[in-house]
């Protein structure tokens, strides 16, 4: 069984470091889940996700080369999977609409802000 770039597989965490966690392949290769591809929040310390001789399920992102493997937990999950595809088909157009939609929201928000520490626009001056 060969590793290829898209995979999913499922190893054994067999070392982990402050960088990220090994992980051995079925067909006994190790690969290294970097430490940002652990969980979909941020990871402080990856012992409070990962033990050693943990099972789990990874994604093989790329293989280098000279045979380094990179891999990832939260990317194998389907849930984020599903996430990603959403938001690579949201069009420009709806993008580019909630932009200037909110866009404006802060404006007009701003500008009455603005205009009451004035004492707005037709304030009479005494």
């Amino acid at each position: 069984m060969s590793v290829e770039v898209g995979s999913k597989l499922r190893g054994k965490v067999t070392r982990i470091t402050n960088f990220g966690a090994f992980v051995e392949l079925p067909d006994g290769s190790t690969g290294l889940v970097h430490i940002s591809e652990v969980a979909n929040k941020f990871v402080k310390d990856i012992n409070e996700h990962l033990s050693v001789g943990d099972e789990v399920d990874v994604k093989v992102l790329n293989v280098e080369d000279d045979g380094k493997i990179g891999l990832s937990i939260k990317k194998a999950n389907e849930k984020y999977e599903k996430q990603a595809q959403k938001k690579r088909s949201e069009s420009f157009e709806s993008k580019m609409n909630k932009f200037l939609k909110d866009s404006e929201d802060k404006l007009a928000s701003l500008k009455k802000h603005t205009e009451s520490r004035r004492g707005g626009r037709g304030a009479k001056r005494g």
